[in-house]
């Protein structure tokens, strides 16, 4: 994770080494020297106190984050609405997949889980820091500020919604999807411009939020590429 927040120019503030573990880590090190980045060794079963798993790595750094506006989370192609997702590992993922495809931005909506926890920033192996993110309290309020950025706004539902590869979403579109045990509310999905639904074989009734995202980032850097 560290590696990977230098790999982005992400702000470090300092990195804490297990008592010891220094030496092991001399590519790490080195690259945060350059940076002028403080480095600590800590003392025989500090780092445990510190971390927040069981079993932490012997190297924890600290790392300054801000969310991104709307504007920074949007642009002409793809962005990810999440809607009160509530699972860290979904909502790191979430943002692991829309960076790799190459979307726009994430836009965080509604009462979800807080995107600077340790379990999203396990998750998003780094992407935290690599693409951009908002935050907005209301999903009514966002379908407002992403059609005021001429973004249409379409609803990822488990059924009867277009196939995704019958909807453009590599030009202007913005994606919502919702929490894991309830979907998106009723009344958001009416205020929105059309629904996605990815197609399942056998009985399977939804995909996981954060599979489901991923299959939809994917189908709209495929048109991207197909547009070009």
């Amino acid at each position: 994770m560290i590696a990977a927040a230098l790999d982005r120019r992400a702000t470090l503030t300092e990195v804490w080494f297990g008592s010891g573990s220094r030496r092991a880590f001399p590519e790490l090190s080195a690259r945060l020297d350059d940076a002028a980045i403080p480095q600590l060794e800590l003392r025989e079963g500090a780092l445990e106190r510190i971390g927040t798993t069981q079993t932490p790595q012997p190297v924890l750094g600290v790392a300054q984050w801000r969310p991104a506006t709307i504007e920074e989370a949007t642009g002409s192609g793809f962005t990810v609405v999440a809607v009160a997702v509530a699972d860290p590992g979904n909502l790191g993922t979430i943002l692991r997949s829309a960076e790799a495809a190459g979307a726009d931005g994430v836009v965080l909506a509604g009462d979800g889980v807080d995107p600077t926890g340790p379990k999203v920033v396990r998750a998003s192996a780094g992407a935290l820091f690599g693409v951009p993110v908002a935050v907005s309290p209301d999903p009514h309020t966002t379908i407002a500020a992403l059609r005021a950025r001429g973004l249409r706004c379409l609803g990822a539902v488990a059924a009867g919604g277009e196939p995704p590869d019958a909807v453009d979403l590599a030009h202007g579109a913005a994606v919502f999807v919702g929490n894991e045990a309830h979907g998106l509310p009723a009344d958001l999905v009416e205020a929105l411009d059309a629904t996605v639904t990815i197609p399942m074989a056998g009985v399977t009734e939804s995909l996981n939020v954060a599979m489901a995202t991923t299959v939809l980032c994917f189908e709209a850097a495929r048109q991207r590429e197909q547009g070009r």
